[in-house]
């Protein structure tokens, strides 16, 4: 049976690569009986949603700033 050590690190691993049929039937049955890690799973997940949303609105709102930045700087080397 698989200890909560090997169920967390499989819990990451999917999210970098597919797990195989007989880490996926372990992990399963794991999270079954273990609420701790369905938690860490469940909170693994929302991080990452989190943080490609935050990468997301973070990129676009560092381009804008980028562009006022340039326009603005260019505006006081006229002067």
């Amino acid at each position: 049976m698989m200890n909560c050590k090997q169920a967390t690190r499989l819990l990451s691993d999917q999210l970098e690569r597919p797990l195989g049929r007989g880490e996926k039937l372990s992990l399963k049955f794991h999270l079954m009986m273990c609420r701790a890690c369905r938690n860490f799973g469940g909170q693994m997940g929302t991080l990452r949603s989190l943080s490609r949303d935050y990468a997301k609105t973070t990129g676009k709102t560092d381009k804008a700033e980028t562009s006022k930045d340039t326009e603005s700087s260019r505006g006081h080397e006229d002067s």
